[in-house]
């Protein structure tokens, strides 16, 4: 993974683009809806920020190159590494599960209505899974891998767990939070 003190000039780019995009889009909509609204949306996006910079990122300055390099499909074969005993499996294997534990608990949070375990699973799929088609193309050096969209699938599972377990606190928080507008 990148160190976040090494940012790169391209690296920089990206997150401005996203900055600009929170200041003048979405931080005007979900401030008018409330603080609630505003504070459980900002961490999302905190949060899909990351992900892209610990996935794709350089992307706008990637754009004009991604036709550049050839196309590795997509291994398609679950946890070849591990059965392999090659590379670092069982780190990526750990860090991919981390790192959609958030995604997990953000995303029914985010929506208006109440979410089940299903489409928090089946929107942390089409995340992760954009994820890996888009890795070859972006960063022709990154490779993509179902173990990946599976392992990224049980961290959000988790992270479902975790808000399961913790709504009603948190709940209470945003209610406060609303309140106090």
């Amino acid at each position: 993974m990148k160190d976040l003190i090494n940012l790169t000039v391209k690296d920089m780019i990206d997150f401005t683009a996203l900055a600009l995009l929170y200041v003048f889009v979405f931080f005007r909509i979900w401030k008018r809806k409330g603080k609630d609204i505003l504070l459980v949306n900002t961490c999302m996006y905190v949060y899909l920020s990351f992900v892209l910079y610990f996935t794709l990122m350089p992307i706008i300055t990637s754009i004009p190159f991604v036709l550049n390099h050839p196309y590795t499909p997509m291994n398609l074969v679950p946890f070849i590494d591990v059965s392999a005993g090659k590379g670092d499996f069982l780190r990526q294997v750990i860090l991919n599960i981390i790192m959609t534990i958030p995604f997990g608990f953000l995303f029914p949070l985010t929506q208006n209505r109440t979410v089940k375990l299903g489409r928090t699973i089946f929107f942390c799929f089409l995340m992760s899974l954009g994820i890996e088609i888009l890795q070859p193309l972006i960063n022709g050096f990154r490779s993509s891998d179902i173990t990946d969209v599976i392992t990224n699938v049980i961290g959000g599972i988790i992270g479902y767990g975790f808000y399961i377990i913790f709504r009603l606190v948190v709940f209470w928080i945003l209610k406060h939070l609303k309140a106090g507008n």
